[in-house]
């Protein structure tokens, strides 16, 4: 059973509890031979990927893999150039209406929590509420009051961003992505620029929601311990493929050269240190080096 509350946009009916379909999808998203690009740059070349149910799984390998695309192609922000991707084994809505519905059952962590700077804590924990729900005041504070208990900041509500530390930003964000009862949460790079109390303050704490919840996690972080240690599964996007995919351990110990490069942090491989384009020589012109080139060449 879900507590997503009803929406003042929908025109429903004032509910409080609905009930989750007698039979849910194993797999609350998929992706299916998915290929998404730019013109003709391709981000993700015909991936297929599955996040089961109730387990959190982690998307990780080198910046530009196409990780936080993946998450903006499953909350609608993008769509895909061909294949398909499922929500609750339904294809995900194109349009207006039926995303709007979809991500109501869905909830976002951004990279460094994005709070509304001139809102208190409390206020940005309640703003989904006030904006999505027609629920009473009194009800929106115990909600609120809850939220914040379940991420440890309920004697916070009353602080400003400003006056709270980035740990504690992170922890109000979450509890705002939770706010309305979400199915699933996607998290962008939730650990970067915290300190190491706060890390794993963090880790826990989402691993621990998602499992009291009963909650779907999608992690996109380049933080190999802690995100290791909370995941189910693991799966290593590098080139706009699937490189691995796995247990953390199964991952850890794959053969798969850019694999073992990313999970061991060596600086040679597969991914080269050099953006890829001209040679030294072709820059500068063969035989000179930079002093003589800016000169016109030797005399």
């Amino acid at each position: 059973m879900r507590i997503p509350l009803s929406s003042k946009k929908a025109g429903a009916v004032p509910a409080f509890f609905i009930f989750m379909p007698a039979n849910p999808s194993e797999n609350l998203v998929e992706l299916r031979n998915l290929t998404f690009g730019y013109g003709e740059r391709a981000v993700l070349d015909g991936i297929s990927l599955t996040i089961p149910r109730g387990k959190v799984t982690a998307l990780m390998g080198a910046s530009g893999g196409g990780k936080t695309t993946v998450l903006r192609l499953v909350g609608g922000q993008l769509q895909a150039n061909r294949g398909e991707l499922l929500f609750d084994g339904k294809p995900l809505p194109t349009d207006a209406a039926g995303l709007y519905t979809a991500r109501r059952r869905m909830g976002m962590l951004f990279q460094f929590g994005a709070l509304f700077t001139d809102m208190s804590v409390f206020d940005n924990v309640a703003f989904p509420l006030r904006e999505h729900t027609d629920l009473s005041e009194v009800l929106i504070r115990d909600i609120v009051l809850m939220k914040l208990g379940a991420v440890g900041l309920r004697n916070a509500r009353e602080l400003m961003p400003s006056e709270v530390s980035g740990g504690m930003a992170r922890r109000v964000a979450l509890a705002r992505a939770i706010a309305l009862d979400p199915e699933l949460i996607m998290y962008d790079e939730p650990f970067s620029g915290l300190d190491p109390i706060s890390l794993g303050t963090s880790a826990r704490l989402i691993r621990d929601l998602n499992d009291a919840m009963g909650l779907t996690s999608i992690i996109v972080s380049h933080d190999l311990d802690e995100t290791f240690r909370i995941a189910d599964q693991v799966i290593v996007l590098a080139n706009g493929r699937i490189a691995a995919q796995g247990t953390p351990d199964e991952v850890r110990h794959s053969n798969d050269p850019l694999v073992h490069q990313f999970v061991n942090a060596l600086p040679d491989g597969p991914v080269h240190f050099h953006y890829p384009g001209a040679t030294v020589a072709q820059d500068f012109g063969a035989g000179l080096n930079p002093v003589e080139q800016q000169r016109g060449g030797t005399r």
